[in-house]
């Protein structure tokens, strides 16, 4: 499903819950503003990177789970045919977290099917970087996630809430 679509069937979710939440769910970082460069220390060009320290608030009163997911959504297709890379999905995140510190986050799961957080690593050129936080009426579980999709299709009839911020990133050049 791509990004517009998924934004669409969000917002549509988000609206008919909207009254569930006395303030608008937010995720940011320490580290890099919305929108700019995730710094390298997070990345592939720093050795065994951790992830970034991330605040949640405004989680809606109704929640019963977070959901963390972290993607890169500009991959060449000619390298991945759906043009995303998976680098983190947190699922079941307790709904008083705050957020996760730096290299502290829980470990979840990444694109090449492992446990843990992958930094960026772009292969060609600058990438976006999204950090998606789902607020759930009911934990993901049991449920048996094998990818993004499967994950996706756990979830998606269960989110009350979303929030979004994005990061930039470019490899180094050596």
């Amino acid at each position: 499903m791509s990004r517009v679509l998924q934004y669409t069937a969000v917002a549509c979710l988000i609206v008919l819950f909207a009254g569930s939440a006395s303030a608008q769910m937010q995720i940011k970082s320490s580290a890099f503003a919305n929108g700019a460069s995730i710094p390298a220390k997070y990345t592939c060009d720093a050795q065994n990177p951790p992830n970034p320290p991330l605040e949640f608030s405004g989680v809606p009163a109704k929640a019963k789970s977070l959901v963390l997911i972290m993607e890169d959504d500009d991959v060449p297709k000619s390298m991945m045919p759906t043009g995303i890379f998976v680098h983190w999905i947190v699922p079941d995140v307790a709904t008083s977290s705050k957020g996760f510190a730096e290299g502290k986050g829980p470990a979840g799961m990444n694109g090449m099917g492992k446990a843990g957080y992958v930094g960026p690593c772009p292969p060609d050129r600058e990438h976006r970087y999204f950090f998606d936080l789902y607020a759930l009426d009911a934990p993901v579980g049991d449920a048996k996630i094998t990818d993004r999709k499967s994950f996706e299709d756990s979830m998606k009839s269960h989110i009350i809430g979303k929030a979004e911020y994005m990061g930039r990133y470019e490899k180094a050049k050596k």
